[in-house]
């Protein structure tokens, strides 16, 4: 007699995440819902994890007849995300809290929670899809190419991949939508979460001071040749690309090209001066088989990004060198670089710094 596979399901009060319960159920999978508390102030509108995204997600697990649970994880979300946020700007960097929060609580507090509990499976509503072939799990971009998630999802492990289903990835948006509409759920059309929870305003810099209590320290900005344009009010103020609050007159339009913590200086330039033919990254993870050799993939280096071709170069102190066919605008310290063969995910890390 073959047993019912159980699966619990990460659920954040969205369509995304409530479509993704109704089809497993569909399916045939025994269901239950959870959801970790994992920031107990204001959340950003439009953010996620509110007390009214808890009853939302309660409510489509009562018409599902699930039972919902709710874990708190705020100390853990306090030391793996939002205190690696403030040390990473602090170091000149910035960062994506949302794929340290993917790897420390939804991949990682949560099926820790699932499996002691005699789960088979976690899912998501995340569009990405999970392949098992050849004795390995493989992370595939999601069908709806407008919506695909994977880029966020690069630094899930063998393990995490066998346990972990995403049926929304085989879906596009409208489709998810219109099953959730046809199941009654109230969040059928809720609008998508935007924005970073623990920054209600979207103002890091003032986040930084009353969180972190980081004291922003005026330095200067200079141009290539080290003359000096003005003053900025602290490194955490600015990221690679920025043209806008700056603050400095000029003939042509200014962009922030990079930002140097040991001398307190970020330096401005014009807008060809934000392109890079080679980036260095770190904290690698590989969800393919690591590479020996040099290796042929596309890459992006920010979530909203067009993919680029690319050559991957592992390093022997771990690290890699990421040569562009053509030069990529505004690659960022502190963000993820993320490696594509066709659909699937090879793996990435963390951007160390732009290469001429």
């Amino acid at each position: 007699m073959t047993m019912t596979k159980r699966v619990l399901i990460a659920m954040s009060g969205g369509v995304d995440s409530s479509a993704a319960a109704l089809l497993l159920q569909r399916a045939g999978y025994a269901c239950a819902g959870a959801m970790l508390k994992l920031y107990d102030g204001e959340t950003a509108e439009g953010g996620c994890c509110s007390a009214d995204d808890a009853e939302d997600a309660r409510a489509v697990a009562a018409r599902l007849g699930m039972d919902f649970y709710v874990w708190n994880e705020t100390e853990r979300f306090h030391r793996e995300v939002m205190d690696r946020f403030v040390a990473a700007y602090g170091a000149g960097r910035t960062p994506n809290p949302c794929i340290d929060c993917n790897r420390c609580l939804k991949f990682g507090a949560l099926l820790d929670r699932a499996v002691a509990l005699g789960y088979d499976y976690i899912a998501t509503g995340h569009y990405a899809r999970v392949l098992q072939e050849g004795g390995r799990y493989h992370l595939l971009r999601g069908r709806d190419a407008h919506k695909d998630q994977s880029y966020v999802l690069y630094q899930l492990t063998q393990a995490q991949l066998a346990h972990l289903l995403l049926p929304v990835g085989e879906y596009d948006k409208d489709a998810i939508r219109a099953l959730a509409a046809e199941a009654g759920f109230l969040n059928a059309e809720k609008p998508d979460s935007q924005d970073i929870c623990f920054v209600p305003d979207g103002d890091y810099v003032n986040f930084l001071r009353a969180y972190g209590h980081v004291a922003l320290e005026e330095g200067n900005f200079v141009d290539k040749s080290g003359k000096v344009l003005g003053r900025h009010r602290g490194l955490a103020a600015y990221t690679t690309g920025q043209r806008k609050g700056l603050g400095v007159s000029a003939e042509s339009r200014l962009y922030v090209i990079s930002k140097d913590a040991a001398t307190n200086t970020v330096l401005l330039g014009d807008n060809a001066d934000l392109f890079s033919r080679a980036l260095e990254a770190s904290e690698l993870n590989w969800i393919e088989p690591e590479p020996s050799a040099p290796l042929r993939v596309t890459a992006k280096t920010r979530y909203s990004q067009t993919e680029a071709a690319a050559t991957v170069t592992p390093r022997s102190d771990g690290t890699v060198r990421v040569d562009f066919d053509d030069p990529q605008r505004a690659i960022t310290a502190g963000q993820a670089v993320v490696f594509y063969d066709g659909e699937r995910v090879v793996g990435g890390g963390t951007i160390e710094k732009a290469l001429s």
